[in-house]
């Protein structure tokens, strides 16, 4: 099997982070959001300027390389330096200070990224040093001792995960007394110092012996940091959890980002089918796409154990795949695999990780259970590349991707008139262009929009969905509620841990009425989803409002506008919610922004016929009237 050869270089790391960022965050988020991107333009300017660049910079984190470990060095000081001024005019507790880390070692280029041990150990060094110091390790030491006017302390050998031996660590000396001085340095004896450099030497030869077997197979990354369950956002669950993060485009061609999103929601898709795994949503996973997120930071975030991560390279009739599963807890792989393929073989690639997954998180499934897992598709790989297209523009949601979308569906139809996605996307399609104004007989499109759920449901009665989708146009769109709460419960025992499904499934209940059943379905959605789009909010917080609940309705509104600040419907929600808590000028306020995003505002103009008993909808009018608006 041919193999793509890792290409090397040697290069100075820099590595640096803020100092209690997670305290600086807590007490003023969006005055340290000014302070951090003011001191990352200087540090972006300072490493220019001495020959570096800047390789990413996620959160308050910044990675750096430089050809030279002097200027590494040089740029390093400079910064502090001058963050140092700034932060002199700081008070004491908000005060910005970046700790720093230099090593000269091996690294792994792909793209515009670095990755290996050179990477690592910059970064351990910068652990280790204090709030505006610099540590570097003896590889840069030895570069730099008599080449840069600075005074250095000698810290020992420091442990670093994933390194066969210790790393020396120096401490760097700014203040100018301390020019030309290593203190603390012990010099080892000449046939030591021999012996050392052979073991080093055999040592070295055993790891680069083992990263190029290990590189044969995937991509090489960087360690990986244990998770914490007591820094989780959300308590574990009681089954194997996990989330798939966006796979990382590979392609030459960037257009082809609609390629790699799509495996990742067909593996979400087909997990999430399980009521033996707790699998996080699209939505959320793909909060952190293009952001070089660590393992940790996502399982922390989302409160789950495993994540799947990987990248997809494909070129004319090939394909080139590389997935890993890791246990955050625990800080290592549980399965890693490669696939160089034919493009035609992409569906069973897919049904193949999510195989390997299930198998690695030690998961049995019945028979059943497995085949509504791998579901039908198409053996017609330009349809299935059209439906992985459309369904990529819909997340848009875009008049244009919308309209692109729904001439891809039907063509892909017209290629494979038995593939039941196709339909679903279809069904979407229609759906879409009736809320976005698209379609020219709205009262006509929800019945093609049946059609096409149906249709997609006869060819593939598991498709979880379709059926959803079609209960939501039944109870909501038409009310027929009770046909719809029918199909929300076939779609809820098909993909009981999808998200989307759940979230919509208590949608159909609060338009039938039943609230109060709908609000625990709501908070197990956000919970499977907890980085939800804006619907999840309103939704929610319109069944709060139904059951009384007015203060927790208001939060969730809330929180949309802190998503979304033009968010009409937010808004739109929140008048009603505060107007029903007899809060009229608050209410007034929200009515005001309504107006202000949408000056040509009708309540007439709103939809009328969505609850099963329209009293709740003149209930709402009258609220927005109250508040002001006509």
């Amino acid at each position: 099997m041919a193999t793509q050869e890792v290409k090397r270089k040697l290069a100075a790391i820099l590595s640096a982070d803020v100092k209690g960022y997670s305290r600086l965050m807590g007490a003023d988020e969006e005055g340290t959001l000014r302070t951090l991107t003011a001191y990352r333009e200087v540090m972006t300017n300072l490493i220019g300027q001495h020959n570096g660049r800047v390789v990413n910079a996620p959160g308050d984190a910044l990675l750096a390389e430089f050809e030279s470990v002097v200027d590494a060095v040089k740029s390093a000081v400079e910064i502090q330096r001058e963050l140092a001024k700034r932060n002199a005019d700081l008070p004491t507790d908000r005060r910005m200070e970046y700790r720093m880390g230099i090593n000269l070692g091996d690294v792994m280029v792909e793209g515009e990224s670095i990755y290996g041990d050179g990477v690592n150990i910059a970064a351990r060094m910068e652990s280790l040093a204090d709030g505006g110091g610099i540590c570097i390790s003896g590889t840069a030491f030895d570069q730099v001792r008599n080449k840069v006017n600075l005074g250095y302390k000698y810290l020992g050998e420091q442990s670093v995960k994933n390194i066969a031996l210790p790393v020396r660590m120096y401490k760097v000396l700014m203040e100018p007394e301390t020019a030309g001085k290593v203190i603390g340095e012990k010099k080892a004896k000449p046939r030591q110092w021999q012996k050392t450099v052979l073991v080093v030497v055999g040592v070295l030869i055993v790891v680069a012996a083992a990263i190029a077997t290990w590189s044969l197979y995937i991509r090489p990354t960087p360690p990986i940091e244990v998770a914490s369950k007591e820094k989780m956002a959300y308590p574990l669950p009681d089954k194997p959890s996990i989330a798939v993060l966006p796979f990382v485009n590979m392609s030459e061609d960037k257009s082809q980002e609609y390629f790699s999103d799509g495996l990742t929601d067909e593996i979400i898709t087909a997990l999430s089918k399980t009521p033996k795994l707790f699998v996080i949503a699209r939505h959320s996973t793909f909060a952190y796409k293009g952001k070089p997120v660590k393992v940790r930071q996502v399982a922390e975030e989302l409160g789950v154990r495993y994540v799947l991560e990987g990248s997809v390279r494909n070129s004319e009739d090939r394909v080139r795949i590389t997935a890993q599963l890791i246990d955050a807890l625990k800080g290592h792989h549980l399965w890693a695999e490669r696939y160089d393929r034919m493009m035609k073989d992409i569906l069973a690639i897919q049904d193949e990780i999510a195989k390997k997954i299930v198998t690695a998180l030690q998961v049995k499934l019945t028979e059943g259970e497995q085949a509504v897992i791998y579901a039908k598709g198409t053996n017609n790989l330009e349809a299935y590349l059209k439906i992985v297209e459309a369904n990529w523009l819909l997340h848009q949601s875009t008049k244009e991707g919308v309209i692109k979308a729904r001439l891809l569906a039907e063509e892909a139809i017209s290629l494979d008139s038995n593939y039941a996605l196709a339909h679903n996307t279809l069904g979407r399609c229609h759906i879409l262009e009736i809320w976005l104004g698209l379609s020219k007989s709205p009262k006509e499109w929800p019945m093609r929009a049946i059609e096409q759920y149906q249709k997609a449901l006869a060819l593939d009665s598991s498709l979880a969905e379709a059926r959803i989708r079609l209960g939501y146009v039944y109870a909501v769109m038409i009310r027929q509620h009770d046909k719809g709460i029918a199909e929300g419960e076939k779609a809820l025992a098909l993909a009981p841990n999808s998200a989307d499904v759940v979230n919509i499934y208590a949608i159909i209940l609060t338009y039938s009425g039943r609230w109060h059943e709908a609000i625990p379905f709501y908070r197990e959605a956000i919970r499977l989803n907890p980085k939800p789009p804006n619907n999840y909010y309103r939704h929610f917080a319109m069944a709060l409002r139904e059951a009384g609940q007015y203060d927790e309705a208001i939060s969730l509104l809330k929180k949309a506008i802190g998503q979304e600040p033009n968010d009409s419907l937010a808004y739109l929600g929140l008048t009603t919610v505060y107007s029903y808590a007899g809060r009229q000028e608050e209410a007034r306020a929200a009515a005001r922004e309504i107006l202000r995003l949408n000056p040509k505002f009708l309540i007439e103009r709103l939809p009328q016929g969505t609850h099963r008993d329209l009293a709740i909808v003149e209930h709402e009018n009258e609220a927005l009237r109250k508040a002001g608006l006509k």
